[in-house]
């Protein structure tokens, strides 16, 4: 299974050395790079591309928050890098600003705890996979002023709990088998008595308390989006519309579907812990090659990608977009083929299929989890040229997504295609190769 890979940030050189000794002992973990202060630390990244960014909070040159700025501007520029943030300050507030934007990708960790056994290496591996964690002493931190008071009762104990670990009403309602507006009126009671008594002299009860406010309202006007674990953009649209939850959506579209050719031969013949390296190794190229011309991945099923250019939010030039990540991935793919036969290992030949059009756009699920999704003729015809683009490294798109760019000369007709369910014929296109051009 591949390492997954470090960039190691701290201006303290005892720290840093302690550190990357520390995670020279878990295999699963491998420090490719390390860095002192922000500059060095946005310049190492960008050259070495790491899966993860362990990083101090403060830092030269002004030893204020540069390890997360330069975190986030990171994220903007790699989008899927994770962050692991040690911190020598246990004031929860940190850790609420760290994650107000969203969790995913992101764990925050005291450096006095990084020594026990595994933690560091399960944030790490967390992070890396686009999921979250907060070091269990900050949320005892959190809920500890109410404790230590002796007032409330375990059940108000385990709910001002709940809060604290970031669940959302409705998921804190299901859990207690009681309506949520009932659930949102004990909480805001629980608030009242807790700043009732902060103002009778519990110093830090209050300003815990609008933390835990702020963390629950932020959460709620995300559209709980961070235990849906929704699409990259449509946290943004929840947001902003709020109305967006009950709505379908019509919208203009090109859908991209990828699939590995042969990919049940490859299982056949690879070892599974070896395999699963090379899918995650894949899917991190593939989500940045999607992500960086403005699509949204909708799912990974084993070795096939969706994702879908002008949703959740309309783009204009999404035929050309989703052609221009098409390209991208076959790229990015043939530069992993090229490293894994070094090591041996079965190359992933891509297949991809593009289609535009009209889809209908929701939110579909229960209270507990929803999934984006589209649904439309538009979606299964991707998944048809898709199946069409044989051998490895070929990308057929349909007649639609060929006439919406401005420049069709690298296209080639495949004529009218019997697709399959599909009662009429349907002409595809296949994307000439550039020596072919």
């Amino acid at each position: 299974m591949d390492a997954i890979t470090v960039l190691l940030a701290d201006d303290n050189l005892i720290v840093r050395e302690g550190v990357r000794a520390l995670l020279a002992s878990d295999p699963s973990v491998e420090v490719v790079g390390l860095a002192a202060d922000y500059d060095e630390l946005v310049e190492r990244a960008i050259e070495l591309h790491p899966q993860v960014l362990v990083t101090d909070i403060r830092m030269p040159p002004t030893f204020q928050e540069e390890g997360i700025e330069a975190a986030r501007f990171v994220r903007k520029r790699l989008p899927g890098t994770g962050v692991v943030i040690l911190s020598q300050y246990d004031d929860p507030d940190y850790a609420i600003r760290l994650l107000e934007d969203g969790a995913a990708g992101y764990a925050y960790l005291l450096k006095d705890r990084i020594s026990d056994p595994g933690l560091l290496g399960q944030a790490i591996r967390e992070v890396a996979t686009g999921g979250s964690l907060i070091d269990p002493q900050i949320v005892a931190e959190l809920v500890a002023p109410a404790r230590d008071d002796g007032e409330l009762s375990t059940q108000e104990e385990d709910l001002l709990r709940q809060v604290a670990e970031g669940r959302p009403v409705k998921a804190i309602a299901n859990s207690l088998g009681a309506p949520a507006e009932a659930v949102n009126a004990e909480i805001e009671r629980l608030f009242l008595d807790l700043a009732r008594g902060a103002s009778a002299g519990r110093e830090g009860a209050l300003r815990r308390l609008r933390m835990l406010h702020t963390a629950i309202l932020r959460r709620e006007e995300q559209g709980e989006t961070l235990s849906r674990l929704l699409p990259s953009g449509l946290a943004e649209k929840l947001r902003t519309d709020r109305g967006a939850t009950d709505r379908t959506e019509r919208l203009d579209v090109t859908v991209l579907m990828s699939d590995v050719r042969g990919y049940s031969g490859i299982a056949e013949k690879t070892d599974p812990v070896v395999l699963a390296g090379q899918l995650n190794t894949h899917r991190r190229a593939m989500n940045g090659a999607i992500l960086g011309e403005g699509g949204t991945v909708m799912q990974y099923v084993g070795d096939a990608v969706m994702a879908v250019f002008g949703a959740p939010n309309p783009q204009a030039d999404h035929a050309e977009a989703a052609v221009r990540a098409a390209c991208l991935m076959h790229e990015q793919q043939r530069a992993l083929d090229l490293e894994w036969a070094e090591r041996g290992l079965a190359p992933f030949g891509l297949g991809i299929g593009l289609a535009t059009g009209e889809v209908a756009a929701a939110l579909l699920g229960s209270d507990e989890r929803v999934e984006y999704t589209l649904v439309g003729d538009t979606v299964n015809n991707a998944q048809r040229f898709q199946d069409l683009a044989r051998p490895g490294g070929t990308t057929v798109a349909g007649e639609s997504t060929v006439q919406a760019l401005a420049d069709s000369s690298r296209w080639s007709s495949l004529g009218p295609q019997a697709l399959k369910n599909r009662s009429a014929p349907i002409i595809a296109f296949r994307l000439l190769r550039k020596e072919e051009g």
